[in-house]
């Protein structure tokens, strides 16, 4: 009789593939938290080649809803990110957040 194991193991929907594996880059990509600077770091793929994977890996419908995504999202870009967190934060301080 084998004993059960009382570590808990958390199952993710889409965990994360090794960085090595072609499909990081498209879960990468997905990755709200993961910026293309980041990619490019661990790639060495340039935004624009992250886009060309990502139109040859997903359907067409998936790559507009994707697009659309990282356009109105700030957090892709590090720049963006940055400065969000700092509109954020000031309107923290001013009490004009909550």
């Amino acid at each position: 009789m084998k004993k059960k194991s009382h570590t808990l193991i958390t199952k993710v929907k889409n965990p994360e593939p090794n960085v090595d594996d072609p499909d990081w880059i498209i879960w990468a990509a997905w990755a709200d938290r993961i910026t293309f600077e980041e990619i490019e770091k661990k790639t060495g793929k340039t935004e624009s080649e992250v886009i060309k994977v990502m139109r040859r890996s997903v359907n067409p419908t998936s790559f507009r809803l994707w697009r659309k995504r990282i356009n109105q999202k700030s957090i892709k870009h590090r720049k963006k990110f940055e400065y969000s967190r700092k509109e954020i934060t000031s309107k923290i301080k001013k009490g004009d957040y909550l």
